[in-house]
């Protein structure tokens, strides 16, 4: 590991935890000591996270280190959750290198000006890693209060940010960079080599700051095919990742609707692959030929369900979980802003071992 001497993982402070145990394919024999965080476990669920967000835009809370590590720590104090995960977003190292985008409320990043042709690319600017520093400040905060627990970087996979650049904001199917990748496969190609630097100087930033493990999001991967995944997309991501190669931490690979691109998607450097809530655990390590950590894959649109129903559906994530190498339990996507948060505590006492009353 190329990290600095005071980094958890060399210190002592972070590298015998569950979570990273976990992901280095150890299952653990007492399950108070089974790992368990939550996607999207900061934020408008916790009444806690709405009042210190008032009156800030989100991309002005990512970029405020104090606010960016309070709000990181809010739902470890809360929930007792075996990791942190860094607030941000996936478009702020976009900002960051100058890309002008704003969080909509409602709708989510929209770029002034979308990216679809050579001239458009080559316009995108270089990243200065000077600008990283409210990031890196962030992390360095949160460590600092994290003690023993871990704390997990992020950043969005260059198909999902070279999506949102290309149609200049969210979309359902993602036609526009589709059309790209095919029509000007050139231009595609150079818009993810930009996107995958962006984000694996941001990752990098990430762990040398003081993050055990990152993850990577391909939030709209499950709009390709296998084919067009591993010809267009796997090979930016293989090179974002190539970034924090070098410094050993475990890489978490997730995406949406990406049942048939798990093996795809290990293969670009991932140690753990997370997946959504739409393929059985036991299916996925099948599909992975048993030799793969794995991560969630609790329905969220089980947490408003009655307790009792809740908490089967996370019994039977188990012991799906219970057939590959180690299992972190998770969400198959994130927490939705009206789940109770009570809800979010009884799962983490009972993935533990404990039975809530």
């Amino acid at each position: 590991m190329n990290l600095p001497s005071n980094h958890p993982m060399i210190d002592g402070r972070t590298a015998q935890s569950p979570l990273v145990r976990a992901f280095a394919g150890h299952r653990p024999a007492d399950p108070s000591t089974r790992p368990v965080w939550f996607m999207r476990q900061a934020g408008r669920s916790l009444p806690e996270y709405r009042a210190t967000r008032a009156g800030v835009a989100m991309l002005d809370a990512c970029l405020t280190p104090e606010l960016a590590s309070e709000i990181t720590l809010q739902p470890v104090r809360r929930h007792g959750v075996d990791a942190g995960i860094l607030f941000s977003d996936i478009v702020v190292p976009l900002r960051l290198a100058g890309v002008a985008v704003e969080i909509v409320p409602g709708r989510g990043p929209v770029f002034d000006h979308p990216v679809r042709t050579a001239a458009d690319v080559a316009a995108l600017p270089p990243l200065d890693p000077g600008a990283l520093a409210p990031v890196e400040e962030a992390v360095r905060l949160t460590v600092a209060e994290l003690g023993s627990t871990p704390l997990l970087g992020f950043a969005g996979a260059p198909f999902t940010l070279a999506s949102y650049l290309v149609e200049g904001g969210p979309s359902k199917d993602q036609l526009a960079a589709r059309t790209l990748m095919h029509a000007d496969p050139a231009t595609w190609r150079a818009l993810m080599d930009w996107c995958a630097d962006v984000t694996g100087a941001f990752l990098r930033a990430q762990v040398l700051a003081g993050t055990s493990a990152v993850q990577l999001f391909d939030s709209w991967a499950g709009a390709l095919s296998l084919a067009d995944y591993t010809a267009h997309a796997a090979p930016a991501s293989r090179r974002a990742l190539s970034h924090v190669a070098d410094l050993g931490v475990p890489v978490v690979h997730f995406g949406t609707g990406t049942g048939e691109l798990l093996g795809a998607m290990r293969e670009v450097g991932a140690d753990v692959v997370g997946v959504d809530h739409r393929l059985p655990l036991d299916e996925a390590n099948r599909r992975l030929g048993g030799t793969t950590v794995l991560q969630g894959n609790v329905d969220p649109a089980y947490l408003a369900a009655p307790w009792e129903v809740l908490a089967a559906h996370v019994r039977d994530v188990v012991e799906r979980g219970g057939s590959a190498p180690a299992h972190v339990l998770n969400l198959g996507h994130g927490v939705p802003p009206t789940t109770d948060p009570d809800v979010l505590t009884r799962v983490v006492a009972l993935a533990h071992g404990h039975e809530p009353a």
